[in-house]
């Protein structure tokens, strides 16, 4: 599971409506007739007009500044292992997303005219999307871009012996940028992957629209808060504030696993990733330990995500660790939890 809460900016700034953050997520609606299309949901509704949500974001923003998020956005990622678990099933990834809210609720250190926050207080809008495209930060393109580069100078070169400003064959252009798309190294279906080319298998995930403030338009939550669980004096009143990312994250994981039964391996867990990042040779060391079938699947998921260094190489001792062997397993590994784990 992969997990991400992010302040809504356009460039440096904050935006002052969910307007266009909306228009984005309808985007995989756009040619769809009214019964293909996805709705957004919330704890109470399944189909929530976009219109709704732009109007009730954007008027649940009583005295916050224009340098403060009027929102945020959670993306709920399941791994491909996850989703294979649970099937093709609509429902189950919008139950999840009502369960994990739930807990998001809880994992505010705040307290509302002197009872805890439920997901009643929360005023979030969630949306299902089928998609994903690659980004130009993704292996696939980065290592493709050599070849797109120059198939961009061959391009151009085209347009200028239409023009008569180059000498050369416009055909001859055509087979060379034809070659550079068969010798890419990533291809998908037969044609070269590239920034934009939408990812093949099961891609679904979940976009959350979280407002800063809660239903009341009264008192301000944000998971962005750096402080974990806190109190200070604010006019002369004891105030409790903060939010327990660690809370949320392991809840995140608990609640898929209960809700669907699912048997998750250490290199998926929130406690793997924190291990990993503290004291890598406990990792490793406990990856190791592992019994012989949930030690397969675990250097199955790492394959996948592109460790290939043999059990042998693992480093165990502190010397082990400084060496150049450690540092491109730490790479790996690191790809790997971001691509299967949770991270904020």
């Amino acid at each position: 599971m992969y997990i991400t809460i992010t302040p809504q900016k356009l460039g440096s700034h904050y935006l002052q409506s969910a307007s266009d953050f909306v228009d984005y997520l309808e985007k995989e609606n756009q040619g769809k007739n009214q019964n293909e299309m996805e709705a957004f949901f919330d704890p109470y509704d399944d189909k929530i007009s976009a219109e709704e949500v732009k109007v009730s974001i954007d008027q649940n923003t009583a005295k916050l500044k224009k340098k403060e998020p009027k929102f945020y956005s959670i993306t709920i990622n399941p791994s491909a292992r996850e989703l294979a678990h649970i099937a093709d099933k609509p429902s189950a990834l919008k139950a999840y997303t009502r369960s994990l809210m739930e807990n998001y609720a809880k994992a505010f250190h705040r307290e509302i005219e002197g009872r805890k926050i439920t997901k009643d207080d929360i005023l979030y809008f969630a949306k299902l999307e089928h998609q994903r495209r690659y980004k130009g930060t993704d292996r696939a393109v980065r290592e493709n871009r050599p070849y797109i580069q120059k198939i961009a100078r061959l391009q151009h070169e085209m347009v200028l012996i239409k023009k008569g400003e180059m000498e050369g064959s416009i055909q001859t252009k055509q087979q060379s940028i034809r070659e550079l798309q068969q010798k890419a190294p990533h291809q998908q279906q037969g044609k070269m992957i590239e920034e934009g080319t939408i990812k093949e298998g099961d891609q679904r995930h979940i976009h959350v629209l979280v407002s800063r403030k809660d239903r009341s338009n009264r008192y301000s939550l944000s998971p962005g808060s750096r402080y974990k669980a806190s109190t200070t004096i604010l006019h002369g009143k004891e105030v409790k504030r903060g939010f327990d990312r660690d809370q949320f994250f392991k809840a995140a994981e608990e609640v898929f696993d209960r809700k669907f039964n699912y048997r998750r391996n250490y290199v998926e867990s929130y406690q793997a990733r924190n291990t990993f990042l503290k004291h890598p040779e406990k990792y490793f060391k406990q990856l190791l330990r592992l019994p012989t079938p949930e030690k397969k699947i675990a250097f199955q998921l790492l394959k996948e995500r592109g460790v290939k260094l043999p059990l042998t190489t693992i480093p165990l001792t502190s010397s082990q660790l400084a060496g150049k062997i450690m540092a491109k397993l730490k790479k790996g590994i690191t790809k790997a939890i971001h691509s299967g784990s949770i991270e904020l």
